[in-house]
C-alpha cells in the first residue's frame, strides 16, 4: 500500500527549486501561486482530477508559444477562463 504524502505549502519551494536546478530553469520559470490558482480553479470549475491535466496543457501551450512568463500567465489565464465557464456538456 502506498503512503499518501502531502506537502506544506513552504515544502513547495523546495520542490520547485530541485525542479528548476534538476532541469535548469530559473526560479521565475515556476511560478507556484499561479499554478496553484489554477488547480483551484479548474478542480472547483470542472472536476478535481482536470486540475492536472489542465495545468499540463497550460504548460505546452505556454512551451510552445515561446515558454517565456508572460505566455505561461497568458496560458494559464485562457485556461481559467475556460474553467470558470464551463458547463458540463
Amino acid at each position: 500500500m502506498t503512503e499518501s504524502r502531502t506537502l506544506p505549502p513552504e515544502a513547495l519551494n523546495e520542490w520547485s527549486a530541485a525542479l528548476a536546478e534538476r532541469f535548469g530553469l530559473a526560479e521565475a520559470d515556476i511560478p507556484i501561486a499561479l499554478i496553484l490558482d489554477l488547480a483551484r480553479d479548474v478542480a472547483n470549475g470542472v472536476a478535481r482530477p482536470a486540475a492536472p491535466l489542465s495545468a499540463f496543457v497550460a504548460g505546452l501551450v505556454a512551451g510552445r508559444a515561446g515558454g517565456t512568463p508572460g505566455d505561461t500567465a497568458a496560458a494559464v489565464a485562457a485556461v481559467v477562463e475556460m474553467a470558470r465557464g464551463w458547463e458540463t456538456p
